[in-house]
């Protein structure tokens, strides 16, 4: 009996531990999207109040549809890069927040071997 609540009491501890560990990850993953994000979004808006005032200077309608053509292929570019980047992070979120639950299934298995 007393072996028993032995092993309960340090597979607790480990569990808790494991948990403790898992959800300062997941905050971390969650803490570098945000800024990632944060960053995207004043990049993005400081682009387009710079297009706009290289817009509002453009001598002629070539100029002017040059220009605009220019932004929107470097507008689409940061966004295809940007979706890719957080793609990964929500994927290595994804990995991290599984972790805990793969060794649980680990010890489960190994249990009952």
């Amino acid at each position: 009996m007393a072996n028993s609540l032995n092993e309960f009491q340090t597979y607790s501890k480990e569990e808790a531990e494991t948990v403790t560990t898992s959800s300062a990850s997941f905050v971390k993953s969650l803490q570098t999207i945000s800024s990632e994000t944060t960053e995207y979004s004043k990049k993005s808006f400081e682009d387009g109040a710079a297009f706009l005032e290289k817009l509002l200077s453009a001598k002629s309608l070539e100029s002017a549809i040059q220009i605009q053509s220019e932004y929107a292929k470097a507008v689409y570019e940061a966004f295809v890069a940007q979706s890719k980047k957080i793609a990964e992070l929500y994927a290595n979120l994804a990995k991290e927040a599984f972790k805990p639950v793969e060794t649980l299934v680990a010890k489960v298995q190994s249990s009952k071997e």
